[in-house]
């Protein structure tokens, strides 16, 4: 859904003790500090969905010192209508606060057709970006990312672009997503050399989906390099919402993209234990999954979507209570190796 600008007029004002509760992290050896849990605008703020919703979201997200926003090239859908959505919130809303914001976007998966609207080409990233920054209305985001590697594309030109990007003032800093650890660690080398060292990466990581601790979140550590995690609950698995089976009007009982129910059928002895735990811990599954991650001090930030304000809220409770004691890392463990 589209909104046009003389929509509810209504003005915002942040909360002034927005800051107070929010638990923040360094990231990596910079000078940035994220908030635990950060906000992704990759489902429920395209042209499809209510914006009033959204801006609802992004109003409880900031009043909570949720000072992140991370959205991509192709965000929707269609591609490019979240950072359309998105730069018209910005606008009515947040403008006066953009200091106190983290923008970041990303390039690298299909946005246009022909040959150069995808992958890691300089002229796909450089192109990208300046689309990015049109539709969301800012003359730099805080990070930009290459968004996936590209088998075809010399990694030294990829960096080599990002380099440009914070060059030209584009960007303040740059990050990857999606790179495997012997392949961030030559990007990292490469940002280096040129003078733009990388601030973060995002990789895929849930209780679910454990491949950077085997060598990922300690090259990161080693360079300095912050780690934020993307789709920390597993597309949803890791929530309430299939303890007792796959409801019907679920993601995975309507077949939408990423998550099929044969995915969370072969999980669901999984997920009730660690339903489980959680309630031991007096917790929800999701806050249990969200704090799991957060345990480990490398890992910057976890990046949640939100479908209402109340759903943020809910997640947002998981800081309250990120420790773990022997016991409870031994009973998960044995259920996510079982």
């Amino acid at each position: 859904m589209r909104i046009s600008d003389k929509t509810n007029p209504t003005e915002y004002r942040a909360v002034e003790d927005r800051y107070d509760e929010m638990t923040y992290r360094r990231c990596g050896n910079s000078g940035i500090l994220l908030p635990a849990i950060s906000l992704g605008l990759w489902h429920n703020f395209g042209f499809l969905d209510n914006l009033e919703v959204a801006r609802n979201i992004l109003r409880t997200a900031f009043d909570a010192g949720v000072t992140h926003f991370d959205l991509a090239n192709n965000y929707g859908p269609p591609y490019g209508s979240a950072e359309e959505n998105f730069g018209l919130l910005l606008k009515r809303d947040f403008a006066r606060y953009r200091d106190e914001l983290i923008i970041s976007s990303k390039a690298g998966y299909d946005m246009w057709a022909g040959p150069y609207g995808n992958l890691g080409s300089r002229k796909y990233l450089v192109a990208s970006c300046d689309q990015s920054l049109k539709r969301m209305g800012l003359d730099y985001v805080d990070i930009f990312y290459h968004h996936r590697p590209d088998p075809d594309t010399p990694l030294e030109e990829t960096m080599g672009a990002l380099d440009h990007l914070v060059r030209q003032g584009k960007a303040l800093y740059v990050g990857i997503s999606n790179y495997p650890a012997d392949l961030a660690q030559q990007a990292f080398d490469i940002l280096k050399s040129l003078g733009t060292p990388c601030l973060i990466h995002q990789p895929k990581y849930s209780m679910f989906e454990r491949w950077v601790e085997d060598d990922l979140l300690g090259t990161l550590d080693d360079n300095g390099v912050g780690c934020i995690a993307f789709s920390p609950l597993a597309q949803g698995m890791l929530t309430n919402k299939y303890i007792d089976g796959i409801p019907e009007d679920s993601r995975a009982a309507k077949g939408m993209t990423y998550l099929e129910k044969s995915q969370v059928e072969a999980q669901l002895p999984k997920i009730k234990q660690l339903h489980q735990i959680a309630v031991e811990r007096g917790q929800k599954l999701s806050q249990m999954a969200l704090s799991w991650l957060l345990k480990d001090d490398r890992v910057t930030s976890v990046l949640i979507g939100a479908s209402s304000p109340n759903q943020l809220l809910d997640n947002l409770e998981s800081l309250e209570k990120l420790e773990f004691d022997e016991d409870e890392i031994r009973k998960i463990d044995e259920v996510l190796t079982s």
